[in-house]
């Protein structure tokens, strides 16, 4: 099983929850969620929380249940012929 190495990066933090970008270098996934930061007293506490999180996305990644998206295609529409039958 490949060791995903996973970093992160706050967006914003708000009402105790901060809204994080979880990027694996192995694979280029990138999974975006909101983490409970609510107990955190300082920023080494907010660090300890976040990686543990990471570690869970990591094995999460690894065991298939987070994987890439599929890009956004776009929808195409059938264009006016003019015919108003």
């Amino acid at each position: 099983m490949t060791a995903h190495n996973v970093t992160f990066e706050v967006k914003e933090t708000a009402d105790g929850v901060a809204q994080v970008i979880f990027t694996c270098g192995d694979t280029d996934i990138v999974h975006e969620r909101g983490v409970n930061v609510h107990d955190c007293a300082d920023d080494a506490a907010l660090e300890q929380r976040l990686s543990e999180v990471a570690m869970g996305v990591a094995h999460k990644i690894s065991v298939g249940t987070i994987s890439a998206q599929e890009p956004e295609t776009e929808v195409e529409t059938p264009e006016d012929t003019g015919d108003n039958s």
